[in-house]
């Protein structure tokens, strides 16, 4: 068996040099899972405690686990308020999230119930936010309350606004701790972890060694760019921000199609960390398709605010000046982004130069908590968002598998899309997919 969480700490995954290094050709698994962010860990980690007797296999392209999506997000533990009622989104958010504090407790893994405000600054504004209350009741989260400017004052010193959405019940965490940990739990119960293993082909076996049966037990070849080969019965696929070009190598279609999105965010400094206790959201215009910058204390004790959201010009760009060509010429050429960008044309200006002009966020910012000043901030991290769009230019907000057509795909199922909050929901969401697993394959 390959390790790469071995020992005690859960901050890191330890890199393994060389693919399967002790079984370089024609290893072979029942299943094999392609992807190891939240999702794709969470899944596998489903299946294995569900199917011991099975064998499995994660495949990861880089030298560590969780490093995209999964290591570069807020980190709040969302309590499922935003969704339509009886929506998927709704019922895998609040479970998730109930999950999440239960699995956190009993691996020993540090959160924070910090709460969250979502602020209402204009009266324009409070039947949106009464709308959100009714909405998070019909999904069932827990203690949520109205508050007015004193409430809020209580809640958050520094904080102004005419009332405000209280939900204690939201909570931070470090995801990617949590993901690992996943990951852990996999390995301890006999799975197998590849790391550096880019796939770029997902095929039906085409011929077996003399003698061998192996190819009508094993069917499915999955092979990485170093021309090492996986043979396994059935595929499953988490892949994020590359879950169309997955998709499309094992000759499914392309659409929904993934355009990256960056969120940049600011960090306050921390001789002003004082001025924010919990999470500090605006109330959502349903004219605009992101939610809006906000305030997120981390674990770390830091405080992240924003994002924006601007298009980014590389699948796993975090940086500004990060460039792919081919990345690029998929999100310019794609008339699903085309239509995107011209229903929010003056909106995504507005965002590009927020990102640009950091001043001009911190106006926004100011907002709801007055006494920040531009000096108060430092430009921060960033994340990429795979958000997956159809040809008509609306962003898909919920659940999408593809399986396919033939040999190959009656053995592969692919998760297109996994929108946020997929980390709160991760375990939800497993559950959901070893469900569908087990119907489409029979395990």
């Amino acid at each position: 068996m390959i390790r790469t969480l071995s020992g005690a700490t859960l901050k890191a995954a330890q890199p393994i040099k060389d693919i399967i290094t002790t079984r370089r050709l024609h290893s072979t698994y029942d299943v094999a899972v392609v992807g190891g962010g939240i999702v794709g860990l969470a899944t596998v980690r489903e299946l294995i405690l569900r199917h011991p007797s099975l064998s499995f296999v994660l495949l990861e392209k880089e030298k560590e686990l969780a490093v995209h999506q999964s290591g570069h997000n807020s980190g709040v533990i969302h309590s499922g308020i935003y969704y339509t009622p009886g929506s998927l989104k709704a019922r895998l958010c609040v479970r998730g999230a109930t999950l999440a504090y239960e699995y956190c407790d009993k691996k020993g893994l540090p959160y924070k119930k910090c709460g969250k405000l979502i602020v209402a600054l204009e009266q324009e504004e409070i039947p949106r936010l009464r709308a959100l209350y009714e909405r998070g009741m019909k999904n069932n989260v827990r203690d949520l309350s109205i508050v007015d400017a004193k409430g809020i004052r209580e809640r958050e010193p520094f904080c102004r606004g005419i009332m405000a959405l209280d939900s204690p019940y939201t909570g931070i965490v470090d995801w990617r701790m949590v993901a690992l940990r996943y990951g852990q739990d996999f390995e301890e119960a006999g799975g197998t972890v590849v790391t550096e293993s880019e796939v770029n082909d997902i095929s039906m076996v085409t011929e077996s060694p003399a003698g061998s049966t192996e190819g009508m037990k094993y069917p499915i070849a999955i092979r990485d760019k170093k021309g090492n080969e996986v043979r396994c019965r059935y595929v499953l696929t988490c892949g994020g921000l590359y879950s169309d070009r997955l998709s499309q190598i094992s000759g499914c279609s392309r659409e929904p199609r993934i355009v990256p999105f960056r969120g940049d965010y600011l960090v306050l400094k921390p001789e002003k960390h004082y001025l924010v206790k919990g999470n500090i959201y605006p109330v959502p215009d349903p004219r605009f398709p992101f939610l809006g910058v906000h305030f997120t204390p981390r674990m770390d004790g830091s405080v992240w605010l924003g994002p924006n959201a601007v298009l980014a010009f590389k699948r796993e760009g975090y940086k500004v000046y990060d460039f792919n060509v081919r990345d690029f010429a998929d999100a310019l050429l794609f008339r699903g982004l085309q239509r995107l960008v011209m229903k929010n044309l003056s909106y995504g200006i507005g965002e590009m130069y927020r990102g640009i002009f950091i001043g001009a966020q911190v106006k926004i910012l100011q907002k709801y908590i007055p006494e920040l000043s531009l000096s108060d901030v430092l430009r921060g991290p960033a994340g990429v968002r795979a958000q997956a769009l159809d040809r008509d230019g609306n962003l898909v907000d919920d659940f999408v598998f593809d399986g396919g057509v033939g040999d190959v795909g009656s053995r592969v199922l692919h998760v297109r899309n996994a929108p946020s909050p997929a980390a709160t929901s991760s375990l939800a969401i497993a559950e959901m997919v070893a469900d569908e697993v087990e119907s489409r394959f029979a395990l």
